[in-house]
């Protein structure tokens, strides 16, 4: 049996309201004997308590059918055992998400089996359990042959003795436990625990001894950047549906494709599956006026949750200028292969504090074309992570792309940084290192120690409104294409972070008023660029033999 979970032409499918499973389910008979589950499960929610049949739009039959269509009968086995949908609020994921549950819950074989929603707080757990009971007591039939026990959130399933949990996300729910079938219920938030990919992880490990198992991802988008595993699972559900990854994963992710306005209510179509059932397009656009007018912080959260929108340079209302072309001017390169084009080096660093980032920028001017080539660095004390929970995620995915080096003890990020700007005078094309004139010592001291000293060569640069010249021309440069940088996702997530203040007729970008979230290395840009507008000239490293002589 030849099958693909894939779906490249998705981005032509959700325009056009066609299905983003683009396979019928593998084995028919199993995917028409748990519709008939499914369908028949009352919500009682609902006026008139209808079934899931009477209310289920296609896509949600069609998700049904995939999960349990993908059960190998004959075998004792799923051929695809994990399914990723990533829905909008208010497109009927928790019923969704309970009926999937109990129609598995009710098809299961095993004896005692256990099934398990996990869900990130106590209400949207509650929320769970609630759908799942309103589903057994409307139902004569249900109500003999399941027993609730209402203090455990637990229901059993009197003719195997299986039982479905419904829990909130602990580490403990973990262990010992060898589930059939495991439903998470917004990733986005459970991935904001400190263990929340080694719980994964165990799940995962407790289902490869029931060939039946599966786990499920019902999720909306994150309000804030993407991070930790679950910027893992929806980056890998996306290789798999673009084809570029082959893995037993179903991915059902209702996004905008790349170029479609999310801020225009006819596209809204594409992201609310659902319209003109749990929720309609119409109803949301008063939302969207209204978040708008509330604020950042406000229109954000509103577009991750209800537009599934990614947070990210494209939703940040007081961003830099310089964030509207900064994913265009991405120009992959090497910290060697910037040396090798450019004429002249500046380099720039920022930070450096136990709460900080130690940024360090290498910016170079292009022999020949003058363009601005930027390449950037960061380092973080250990420490960050626990003062810092929020951005612990972060941090540890930008650490395994070698982009940021957490370090035990800053003494070894001010080395490392020393031994960059090393590398960039020993290619002769050092012209200045510029850093804040209140700005670290050790880095100043770290970079004597590599023979880079002097009010030549180390010159204190001022920040606040006094760096609006280079802010504007770096902005202007993205914009017209006279910079490029490495592309790097740590500079991405710095950008992003990056919110402009105006300071009477100059504009300001602070480390105050993007608050928790870190911009050093795109402070340590604009250092290095406060020396480049100067038009400098490269000064041949020192010779340390003619030192002696």
């Amino acid at each position: 049996m030849e099958w693909s979970t894939a779906c490249p032409d998705w981005q032509g499918r959700i325009v056009s309201g066609q299905p983003l499973i683009p396979f019928a389910p593998l084995f028919p008979s199993e995917a028409a004997s748990a519709l008939d589950v499914f369908t028949a499960l009352r919500v009682v929610d609902a006026p008139g308590s209808p079934t899931m049949g009477e209310i289920s739009r296609p896509w949600i039959l069609d998700f049904v059918s995939a999960v349990f269509g993908s059960y190998d009968a004959d075998e004792g086995r799923r051929l695809i055992t994990e399914y990723l949908l990533l829905i909008s609020k208010k497109n009927t994921k928790s019923t969704t998400a309970a009926g999937i549950m109990m129609t598995a819950l009710i098809r299961n074989w095993r004896q005692s089996a256990e099934f398990l929603i996990v869900a990130p707080t106590q209400d949207v757990s509650d929320l769970a359990y609630r759908q799942a009971v309103g589903m057994i007591e409307a139902d004569p039939v249900l109500a003999a042959k399941f027993y609730i026990r209402e203090h455990l959130k637990t229901i059993i399933y009197r003719p195997t003795g299986a039982f479905l949990k419904v829990k909130s996300f602990d580490p403990k729910i973990v262990t010992g436990a060898k589930p059939s079938g495991v439903l998470l219920d917004e990733l986005h938030v459970i991935a904001e625990a400190k263990d929340a990919d080694r719980v994964l992880g165990q799940l995962r490990g407790g289902l490869i001894s029931q060939p039946e198992g599966f786990l499920i991802t019902i999720t909306t988008q994150s309000e804030r950047p993407p991070a930790g595993v679950f910027r893992a699972e929806l980056m890998k559900a996306r290789k798999v549906r673009d084809g570029a990854l082959q893995a037993p994963i179903l991915p059902v992710l209702y996004e905008f494709p790349e170029g479609v306005d999310w801020r225009d209510p006819a596209s809204w179509h594409m992201v609310t599956p659902n319209n003109g059932r749990s929720i309609t397009v119409d109803r949301l656009i008063p939302d969207f006026h209204a978040a708008k007018e509330a604020g950042e912080e406000e229109f954000r959260r509103w577009a991750s949750q209800h537009l599934n929108v990614e947070v990210g340079l494209a939703l940040l209302s007081d961003r830099w200028a310089g964030a509207d072309h900064w994913e265009a001017a991405a120009e992959p390169m090497t910290l060697a292969e910037l040396l090798d084009r450019s004429e002249v080096v500046t380099v720039g660093v920022d930070g450096g504090g136990l709460d900080d980032l130690l940024g360090l920028a290498v910016l170079g001017r292009e022999r020949d074309t003058r363009r601005w080539l930027l390449w950037c660095r960061a380092w973080a004390h250990r420490g960050v992570l626990d003062r810092r929970k929020s951005e612990a995620a972060r941090l540890r995915d930008l650490d395994a792309t070698g982009d940021l080096v957490i370090v035990d003890d800053m003494a070894e990020a001010n080395d490392q940084l020393a031994q960059v700007a090393a590398q960039v005078d020993a290619a002769g094309v050092l012209a200045q290192v510029g850093l804040d004139l209140y700005g670290p010592a050790d880095a100043v001291d770290a970079l004597a120690q590599v023979g880079i000293e002097g009010d030549d060569r180390v010159v204190g640069i001022q920040q606040g409104w006094r760096l609006n010249g280079v802010i504007k021309t770096m902005e202007n440069r993205l914009a017209n294409g006279t910079m490029a940088h490495a592309g790097q996702a740590m500079m991405a997530w710095c950008v992003g972070n990056a919110k402009v203040e105006p300071k009477g007729n100059a504009i300001s970008i602070t480390k105050q008023a993007a608050g928790t979230a870190k911009i050093d290395p795109l402070v340590a840009a604009f250092c290095a660029g406060a020396l480049m507008v100067r038009n400098p000239e490269a000064q041949s490293p020192v010779d340390p033999l003619a030192m002696i002589a």
